[in-house]
């Protein structure tokens, strides 16, 4: 089975220091945005997630899905990512039944085994046990969602005879993903059976996931693929006319250095840099790169997205909804015309797949 095409926004409610925009303004015009986004015809909203930040990067997806489920009707809400290291999985199970219900069965939840080494540290964590968390944590939200009791002996976790409730309204719970950015997370995908959050190169995460999955006798197409990609559709053919263009490329220039400068604090980066460091010929950016960006007007928003998603079996994109010390607003233009000028167009593109 081919699966239908959704596009939606992505927020992680971020206030840098010196911002003129205030908290509660980014929260108050986030949730004016997903209501929007809704009104628009987009299908999703994620939420992603990081923690001890000095910008407020939002620490806990679990209050702001219940808030703008309550705003919207069909709109699913899902996260890329919940970092799963640092969650209690009976808990995360509850709080995800109890979402399920407020949205009348419109929760997802990808998840993945985080990276920054002051999470870790925050959190009293020893990193090596990512691994050995987020699988026993995978297991367990599976176990919690049967609908039936359940015993669990792990390396990490131990459960007796426990029955969470209330029920998800979705059978078997929320679907769950799980972001990769090498084999091993593309194989782990397959191993738990969900839907895949790739964000490296194709041939290191999409590829083998797909073999797998084949290997198994399960069909790649009856799952899903998304991807973060930043679209910001202008009136002009080029961007350097759009002044609001440049204030969200300077935002995500700090969105960027930000993240550059966690992986380099990260125990991921010596290997990550050494691998770069053996490739021969100019750098070009990995096209799910979530931090890669589609700007211009909308004849050529439509072709790179239609290429990208036509090249990567993409089911689900998601753009950037607050660019970091800028009201969400600003991007209120562009979600408009992404909506009613792009999207349609790439589903014209792709009504055959």
């Amino acid at each position: 089975m081919t699966q239908s095409l959704r596009f939606g926004v992505v927020h992680d409610f971020r206030c840098p220091p010196g911002s003129d925009v205030t908290m509660p303004q980014v929260y108050g015009e986030t949730f004016d945005q997903v209501v929007l986004a809704e009104q628009l015809g987009l299908e999703l909203c994620w939420f992603t997630e990081h923690h001890f930040m000095s910008d407020g990067y939002l620490p806990n997806f679990v209050p702001v899905a219940g808030a703008a489920a309550a705003l919207t009707t069909t709109m699913r809400f899902s996260t890329d990512i919940c970092l799963m290291p640092f969650r209690d999985p009976v808990r995360l199970a509850e709080d995800l039944a109890v979402l399920d219900n407020i949205s009348g069965g419109r929760m997802e939840l990808g998840v993945g085994m985080g990276y920054a080494a002051h999470e870790f540290a925050g959190f009293g964590l020893p990193l090596p046990r990512r691994v050995s968390l987020t699988e026993e944590g995978l297991d367990i939200l599976q176990l919690a969602w049967s609908g039936e009791p359940f015993s669990y002996e792990g390396k990490r976790y131990t459960y007796r005879d426990v029955r969470v409730t209330p029920d998800p309204v979705q059978d078997g719970g929320p679907p769950l993903w799980i972001a990769a950015t090498s084999e091993a997370g593309a194989l782990r995908a397959a191993r738990f059976d969900t839907n895949l959050l790739p964000q490296g190169p194709k041939a290191a995460v999409l590829e083998p996931w797909k073999q797998a999955l084949a290997a198994d006798g399960r069909d790649p197409g009856d799952k899903r693929v998304g991807i973060i990609r930043g679209v910001y559709v202008t009136d002009g053919r080029d961007t350097a006319d759009d002044p609001t263009w440049e204030a969200v490329a300077a935002a995500e220039r700090y969105r960027r250095n930000v993240y550059i400068g966690i992986i380099k604090a990260s125990a991921d980066h010596k290997s990550t840099a050494a691998e770069r460091s053996a490739r021969t010929g100019p750098r070009v950016p990995d096209p799910l790169n979530p931090l890669v960006w589609t700007a211009g007007d909308a004849d050529h928003c439509v072709a790179e997205l239609t290429d990208l998603i036509r090249d990567h079996d993409v089911t689900d994109l998601v753009s950037w909804g607050g660019p970091p010390g800028l009201p969400p607003s600003v991007m209120n233009a562009s979600l408009e015309r992404f909506a009613n000028d792009v999207v349609p167009r790439i589903r014209e593109n792709l009504a055959e797949r």
